[in-house]
């Protein structure tokens, strides 16, 4: 039970960060690794346009990332939301923005991994 005098203004900058950079680095990801595949798919299309189809998988998994960040910007909303009742602690502020940029960051690697793949 942490009093609202205790918590830091601060703390809910940090869980708001954790959710932008969720969102926004996941999305780069995604962006980036549809982008570079479809160049594949558009280069495979022209050479072998029978295996078109089965060069359709990167574009599939580089959208799921997007939502990856999506999904866990909601998470992390809700827990803010809920904290406001007893209070947002420094801890959950900083906890939130690690799990944000923690979600964020993997999804860009993966985007870029899967546009590299992809192309």
């Amino acid at each position: 039970s942490v009093l609202l005098e205790d918590c830091p203004a601060s703390a809910p900058f940090f869980g708001f960060m954790g959710i932008s950079a969720a969102l926004v680095f996941s999305n780069l990801g995604a962006a980036y690794g549809t982008a570079k595949s479809a160049v594949g798919i558009a280069s495979m299309g022209v050479m072998n346009h029978e295996a078109v189809m089965k060069n359709i998988m990167p574009v599939i998994l580089a959208g799921v990332l997007g939502i990856y960040g999506l999904i866990t910007a909601a998470i992390l909303v809700q827990s803010i939301g809920t904290a406001n009742k007893e209070g947002y602690s420094g801890f959950l502020g900083y906890a939130h923005l690690a799990a944000g940029l923690c979600c964020g960051l993997c999804s860009l690697a993966s985007g870029l991994a899967i546009g590299i793949a992809g192309d």
